[in-house]
């Protein structure tokens, strides 16, 4: 069977763990902690799938953009520097987020597809949305595809 992508990273801890990565070992704990909260959440222990892995990480990812950039904001440059740090360690088990261009080509299709359906301005927002994020994937994110949509029904 193949390997899940937790176990991946509590594979890749215990290496970080060996080699003295203190960077790699502190953003790998935190990860598997916020995994591990998401799976007991609720009444019922749950096993995450890869998905749901990818989705919690990409949260994760998110908190280290926003924490480096109020940091910088607040002069602490040291801090922001282990926050990227940390975005970077993250990032490696995130899939492949699309490229501008190709996020550009499958807003069109998807804008194409719409209005042939019969949605046009507002109402075709969410319908592109819904179906782009089907198609890039998780790893594209969100804000991305939602400015890319508005920019493309707004022409």
């Amino acid at each position: 069977m193949a390997q899940t992508l937790k176990d991946r990273i509590q594979t890749d801890l215990t290496e970080a763990m060996r080699a003295k990565d203190t960077t790699t070992t502190a953003t790998l704990r935190l990860v598997l902690t916020a995994i591990a909260k998401q799976e007991t959440a609720g009444d019922t222990h749950v096993e995450l799938d890869d998905d749901a892995v990818v989705a919690v990480i990409g949260s994760e990812v998110k908190r280290r953009i926003e924490a480096a950039a109020t940091y910088e904001q607040a002069g602490r440059a040291d801090r922001a520097a282990t926050e990227r740090a940390e975005q970077v360690v993250l990032e490696r088990y995130l899939p492949a987020a699309l490229g501008d261009d190709e996020l550009a080509a499958v807003v069109a299709e998807e804008v194409a597809t719409a209005r042939a359906a019969g949605h046009e301005g507002k109402a075709a927002t969410g319908v592109v949305i819904k179906a782009v994020r089907a198609r890039a994937g998780a790893g594209t994110d969100g804000k991305r595809i939602a400015d890319a949509v508005q920019q493309a029904l707004s022409a």
